[in-house]
């Protein structure tokens, strides 16, 4: 099992945290006029981190593998504004029953993925230790 496996659960979590804290803003200000919803693009993260990085160079060929370079997800790019259903006449865009699904299914999706290392963990810990 390779640990960049590990890496990835790692970087979806990070990534699942910070919608969760997105999200949780969002229904935070429901009430605050002219506020505007938010909400993170798992596919702009994704491609931010297939495509976003530049290429390493070795300068010894002893040097590690730099022709994948750090392939974590990244947010910069994928916090988009949220278009309503309904909008506010304050101009608020919060739709507090959207934005409550939305945390529920992420909050379920971090759940998951930290199952998942979990999982890996133990594996690993299986592996070495042997069947004690």
């Amino acid at each position: 099992m390779k640990l960049d496996a590990l890496t990835q659960r790692e970087d979806m979590l990070q990534f699942r945290a910070q919608r969760n804290q997105v999200l949780a803003s969002n229904i935070a200000n429901a009430d605050t006029p002219g506020y505007k919803a938010r909400d993170l693009a798992f596919s702009s993260a994704l491609q931010n981190a297939q495509g976003g990085a530049l290429p390493l160079a070795g300068s010894n060929r002893l040097h590690l593998d730099t022709s994948a370079a750090d392939s974590r997800l990244t947010t910069s790019d994928a916090l988009k504004y949220r278009v309503p259903m309904q909008p506010a006449l304050d101009g608020n865009t919060v739709e507090t029953d959207v934005e409550q699904a939305a945390f529920a299914e992420n909050a379920l999706m971090y759940r998951a993925s930290l199952a998942f290392l979990d999982s890996q963990i133990r594996t690993i810990k299986y592996a070495i230790k042997g069947g004690e």
